[in-house]
């Protein structure tokens, strides 16, 4: 079991998880890649008690990454409580931002949708039609990395509607509110 989007869940309480109602049987994990840093390498498994030492030699053989200091340096994060405040500050944050992009869209591109689960740290903009490639090269022009959804999807799948996939993460603070007024501007 994987909660993906767990910490960064904007419109409802997570989902329990599996693990919990039958943790011989569910392995959990979860990384520090998005509520931390992905370059981190910072990952956890909650492991039924009989597979902890296979897993655990098996991990030894192959993981020569993860540095003993971050590992030790996360678990007193965790064992603080600081983790559990960083998250909820940046949920807060996040929200915030989604929320944002959600009413300047409607106001300043009324033909434009924003889609998606209120979660993670992306969302889907369906945009008119004919409109997704001369979008992503105004949004290059002016310094915004965003991808079109069908760069995500298998070359047979049948084709999507026009769409960009756009993080909500990554500009700081003071850079928010300008890649926001920006990218209303490129959005037809």
């Amino acid at each position: 079991e994987d909660d993906y989007d767990g910490e960064f869940r904007y419109d409802r309480q997570p989902v329990g998880a599996l693990q919990g109602l039958d943790p011989e049987r569910v392995v959990y994990l979860g990384t520090a890649s998005k509520s931390l840093a992905p370059g981190l390498r910072l990952a956890w498994m909650v492991l039924p008690e009989g597979l902890v030492d296979e897993v655990a030699v098996a991990k030894g053989a192959v993981d020569w990454v993860s540095s003993a200091t971050d590992q030790l340096a996360f678990a007193e994060f965790l064992r603080s409580g600081a983790y559990d405040r960083h998250v909820r500050a940046m949920r807060l944050r996040y929200r915030r931002r989604r929320d944002q992009l959600v009413t300047a869209v409607a106001a300043h591109a009324p033909e434009t949708r924003v889609g998606g689960i209120a979660a993670g740290l992306h969302a889907v903009l369906t945009l008119p039609p004919g409109t997704e490639r001369p979008t992503l090269r105004a949004a290059a022009r002016h310094g915004l990395a965003v991808h079109t959804v069908s760069q995500y999807r298998h070359p047979t799948a049948l084709p999507a509607p026009p769409a960009l996939v756009v993080g909500y993460a990554t500009p700081s603070d003071s850079a928010w509110p300008g890649a926001l007024e920006t990218l209303c501007r490129v959005l037809p």
